[in-house]
């Protein structure tokens, strides 16, 4: 279960950048997955959709329910497709380790890239930097910035606070759900391997524990989507 992360270390400059290789490795499936997703569904499209257009269909219109719950149509449409980019990465980045794992001469090949903080703080801290950049392109600075001192002044220390809380809030939910999902998998993996008793004994909470994991990982990943939607709405409606 205490497996080693694969990290090559790159000198530039003067400065050492760690990279760990499994989560490269694991961003890039899950980005190629998406991809893969997005063009065969939308390669044939036909006026009555079957399929996986039908699918994708469903996940556009739930995202844009999504966003009208928070904020009218005409400001949040242009915030669709990263819904919908956020919802489909965070779901199968969510589901890639929950049928197995891959570790070669003890090192962590094969995961969850969502297991990992340093995946999801990135995610989070990228969502919250979109939710202020639009908020400064659609309100002006001036307009911008009387949402921290609204509706009284003192209270902008606290909104400070908050800016910081959201990102760290936002990012380690996600991870702390994902990760202790492929703990208890490996745990109960490890009863697999004991033998005939701890195999029979092991089977059916495995099972039962992957299919919990899949609610839990579609879950995370629509409450990462619809927090997203909140934080922007927040910094570019006016009625929030």
């Amino acid at each position: 279960m205490d497996h080693k992360a694969p990290l090559y270390n790159l000198d530039l400059f003067g400065f050492t950048l760690t990279f760990n290789l499994a989560n490269v490795l694991m961003i890039t499936v899950a980005s190629v997955i998406v991809f893969l997703i997005a063009v065969i569904s939308t390669r044939n499209l036909a006026m009555k959709p079957t399929g996986i257009q039908n699918f994708f269909e469903w996940v556009m219109d739930f995202v844009r329910n999504i966003i009208k719950s928070n904020m009218d149509w005409k400001t949040g449409g242009r915030f669709h497709v990263l819904g919908i980019t956020l919802l489909m990465y965070i779901f199968v980045s969510n589901m890639l380790g929950l049928p197995f794992s891959v570790v070669i001469d003890d090192t962590l090949w094969w995961k969850s890239p969502t297991a990992d903080p340093t995946v999801t703080l990135t995610l989070a801290i990228m969502v919250v930097g979109l939710s202020h950049y639009y908020g400064i392109r659609m309100k002006g600075f001036g307009g911008y910035s009387k949402g921290f001192v609204q509706p009284m002044a003192f209270l902008f220390p606290l909104k400070i606070v908050e800016e910081f809380a959201n990102t760290l809030t936002l990012g380690l939910r996600l991870y702390g759900n994902i990760y202790a999902g492929e703990i208890l998998l490996t745990l109960l993996a490890g009863g697999l391997a004991t033998g005939v008793g701890g195999t029979i004994a092991a089977i059916i909470p495995t099972l039962a524990w992957q299919g919990f994991s899949v609610f839990v990982g579609s879950i995370q990943a629509f409450i990462f989507t619809m927090l997203t939607m909140v934080y922007l709405a927040h910094k570019v409606s006016d009625d929030h």
